[in-house]
């Protein structure tokens, strides 16, 4: 007889628990936090082994595994090369309580039992072992591409998102960008000779800012669905107030734009509240009085607010109900537009909103039309003039050919008939409702009732009525032929209303797709509006002192003044849409409001956008006629007497051969200074006026930027732009010229730095759609408060140097935003300044 036993633990054991150490960036020091969760717990008794730790050489994680027990790592040979992975079976063996497992998205090296390390610790938990392990943000799969457009580099490893999210502990170690690239500094993440080329590429401030931002977003995710499910799973309706969110009740009234305005306010008071506006459509999905909703949804975007739209049958409900699922902490809602008389009986929304608030704030804000009653307007038919006519002749032709139909029956029977001659006028009052509606319906229910009256009931031929039975038939025919035709009527209006609802809403969603994708220009809008409502053309004209202007127009015969259309609808003083083509309904006029809107917004942000240039052209036109003058005063004769003294000496003919030669050197300073200025007056003068005219085409880094440093003391400069780096498109002569002023500064900052014998390094750094040139210094530096202002003409800032003329960052500045390349500067780890310039990639295949 055969029998198994179980040694260690039982055969039934829960699945193992994940810890997550989820790191902001490399070197924040997640692997050492988790060493330090694994010493805690072993301190309290906690069986904790060690399965897989990198310490990358760093000594204060090496130190953290002290004491730990280490499972032996299994070696695998790979194409004659020893590597060594976590060994999955000998930790099941161990069985300990907790294994630290570092490097949650590894690739594991070919050989291996499972590709991925995530796939080695799901083996571990399913042996019921908990685990601790760590991961990048930068790993995570749903962020690859978002890091890549950041940092440049494509990660190769990644882990499913949803692995880490359903973790049950998440643990996120973060460190301000400047604290890690200070720890970088000094030798804590990487070897020396890797530390410079990490902190201009990858670590940069920026980089290690965005990747932060990532982490706390992607938690904050999280947190709020563990919040909600928390909430649900504990059947808590009422909100918790963890931030500052403010819910708007939109009526589309004209009180709404007061109302959106005193949330947004609100909001303000308390930063990272949120602004959310609601409006609730009738359970039959129909808006009723719905006002400008468009208006409002434009304004609650301007505001930085969402716009909801919810369905409910009882406005005040609906709202609490939105608001207590979206976690609200206040409600704002209008005084009531309806008068005393009615609140007395009904009362008011308001009212009814605060009673079932519960702990939510209400705050009732008052206007200018409260109390102002709403204005009943006559509704209007939405059928055809055809379909009308066609309805009120039914109304009177239908009753009498039934009565003709029904006259064949003998005199002496038609009383005991008027059960079923009441019946099939009904039908033909309903057919009355369906072709011309409610009016024509009533006008058939009474020439009916009529009819009825006349030939069926005793006496006949008289319109008296002798039997009360007789009087009840009549009246509850005429009652129920009246509520029959309202209903079908009530019904063909709402279907009218529901599909011209559909087609509104379509047509508004377009135009919020093509705003959304950037096509925010008149011409777009023009040939939207003809789109949407089949117009023959469709013209936007514009008002001005010598009459109308054309500014977009499309299809044939296109009106050009006011007044020679069809349709025109007025955008604002000076602008005008007209459509020729088929007369629009009136139902269609609110949606031809919302495209005047659009226009209008696309009109003031050009308008703005032209007049923010010109302010811009004439400032920097002021700024550069102020600084020539003070060139003109100082800079430019500061040379001009060095050379006269200079000749003035060398004329006078007694001089020794020494002191002639300095002489001689000083004037050809004097003279090479003087020309740098006139180059950069020059290339300031060009920019200002708008005479740069770049000439475009793809350049190799490495072949044109020695140019730039060309005549330089020799050892000044250390070039290091690697042969294969990418063509990048720009104009290479004003290229040189930018990256020449740029170095030609720096070598003069070096020379004032605490390591003046420091070369200046010239650098190339590979992004997705730009190739970053970057010029390193060792020298002072520069404050970050004086950067924006270290490129505006003749600003020296501390250059004590005798040659510094102040413009040759302006000018570097002015040519860069010519070529349409982004020039920034940046704090060089260690002291000193790092100018980066960033050319755009040419185009693979041009």
């Amino acid at each position: 007889m055969q029998t198994t036993s179980t040694v260690g633990r039982p055969q039934q054991r829960p699945r193992g628990r994940l810890t997550v150490y989820l790191g902001a960036a490399p070197g924040v020091g997640k692997t050492y936090a988790m060493l330090g969760e694994a010493q805690r717990r072993q301190a309290r008794g906690t069986d904790v082994v060690v399965g897989f730790v990198e310490t990358h050489d760093r000594s204060n994680t090496a130190r953290q595994i002290e004491g730990l027990e280490v499972i032996p790592r299994r070696e695998i040979d790979y194409r004659g090369t020893a590597f060594t992975e976590l060994d999955v079976e000998a930790v099941v063996a161990r069985d300990p309580k907790v294994v630290c497992v570092d490097e949650l998205a590894h690739t594991n090296v070919p050989g291996s039992r499972h590709t991925k390390r995530a796939q080695d610790i799901e083996q571990l938990r399913a042996a019921g072992i908990d685990v601790i392990t760590t991961v990048n943000i930068q790993h995570l799969e749903s962020l690859n591409d978002e890091v890549e457009r950041i940092t440049g580099v494509r990660q190769r490893e990644t882990v499913p998102d949803d692995l880490v999210r359903t973790a049950d502990m998440i643990h996120l170690v973060d460190m301000a960008p400047q604290a890690l690239r200070r720890r970088m500094a000094h030798g804590n993440v990487y070897k020396p000779e890797n530390i410079d080329a990490s902190l201009t590429s990858y670590f940069r401030v920026g980089n290690l800012t965005a990747l932060r931002e990532l982490a706390l977003l992607w938690l904050a995710d999280r947190v709020d669905d563990a919040l909600g499910d928390y909430r649900r799973e504990h059947q808590i309706s009422h909100p918790w107030p963890t931030k500052e969110r403010i819910v708007v009740a939109v009526t589309g009234g004209p009180e709404s734009e007061t109302l959106l305005r005193r949330g947004a306010r609100l909001c303000q008071r308390a930063k990272g509240s949120e602004l959310v506006a609601v409006h609730v459509v009738s359970a039959d999905g129909l808006t009723r009085s719905a006002g400008d909703l468009p208006r409002s949804q434009s304004l609650t975007r301007s505001l930085g607010g969402t716009f909801h739209t919810v369905i409910g049958d009882d406005p005040a409900t609906a709202i609490v109900d939105f608001a207590a699922g979206a976690n609200a902490t206040m409600i704002i809602v209008g005084v009531s537009r309806h008068g005393r008389v009615r609140r007395l009986f009904t009362g008011s929304t308001g009212d009814r909103i605060a009673t079932a608030a519960g702990s939510i704030d209400v705050h009732l804000v008052t206007h200018e039309h409260a109390g102002a009653g709403l204005r009943l307007r006559r509704p209007r038919s939405a059928l055809g003039r055809s379909r009308r006519l066609a309805g009120w002749a039914a109304a009177v032709v239908l009753p009498f050919a039934l009565f003709g139909g029904l006259y064949l029956v003998p005199a002496a029977e038609r009383n005991a008939q008027l059960p079923v001659a009441s019946l099939l006028m009904t039908g033909a009052i309903v057919a009355v409702a369906l072709i011309g509606g409610r009016r024509a319906s009533v006008v058939a229910a009474l020439i009916g009732a009529g009819v009825l009256n006349f030939f069926f009931t005793e006496p006949y031929h008289d319109l008296t009525v002798q039997s009360p039975h007789n009087i009840l038939a009549l009246g509850v025919f005429l009652t129920i032929a009246l509520s029959v035709a309202g209903v079908v009527d009530q019904a063909a209006r709402r279907s009218e209303e529901a599909a011209r609802a559909r087609a509104e809403a379509s047509t508004i969603g377009g135009l919020s797709r093509s705003v959304l994708t950037g096509q925010d220009t008149a011409e777009a809008i023009v040939h939207r509006v003809r789109e949407s409502f089949g117009q023959q053309s469709v013209a936007l004209l514009r008002a001005s002192a010598s009459g109308w202007h054309t500014l977009a127009e499309v299809g044939q015969d296109a009106a050009t003044e006011p007044g020679s259309g069809d349709t025109q609808v007025r955008v604002d003083d000076d602008h005008v849409i007209v459509l020729r083509g088929d007369p629009l309904r009136a139902a269609d006029q609110r949606v031809l409001e919302a495209f005047a809107i659009q226009t209008s917004l696309v009109l003031e942000y050009r308008r703005l956008r032209d007049q923010a240039d010109r302010a811009l052209a004439l400032e920097r036109a002021e700024k550069t006629s102020t600084s020539l003058l003070r060139a003109v005063s100082h800079d430019l004769r500061t040379p001009l007497a060095t050379m006269r003294a200079s000749l003035d000496g060398l004329l006078t003919g007694r001089l020794a051969e020494q002191d002639r030669k300095e002489l001689v050197e000083s004037a050809a300073t004097s003279a090479d200074q003087l020309e740098a200025l006139i180059e950069n007056l020059l290339d300031l003068s060009r920019v200002e006026a708008g005479l740069v005219r770049p000439a475009m085409r793809d350049v190799s880094l490495e072949e044109s930027l020695p140019l730039a440093v060309a005549g330089l003391p020799p050892g000044s400069i250390v070039f290091d732009v690697d042969e294969g780096t990418p063509l990048v498109r720009t104009d290479s002569g004003l290229l040189e010229r930018v990256v020449a002023n740029l170095v030609s500064n720096a070598v003069r900052a070096s020379g004032q730095g605490p390591r003046p014998g420091e070369p200046v390094r010239v650098l190339a750094h590979e992004t997705p759609e730009t190739v970053e040139v970057m010029v390193v210094d060792r020298g002072p530096g520069v404050p970050e408060e004086q950067r924006e202002r270290m490129f505006e003409p003749f600003q020296r800032l501390d250059d004590t140097s005798a040659d510094g003329l102040g413009l040759g960052l302006a000018a570097a500045k002015g040519l860069s935003e010519a070529l349409g390349i982004r020039l920034s500067a940046e704090d060089t780890p260690g002291g000193g300044l790092t100018m980066v310039v960033s050319v755009p990639r040419a185009e693979v295949g041009r």
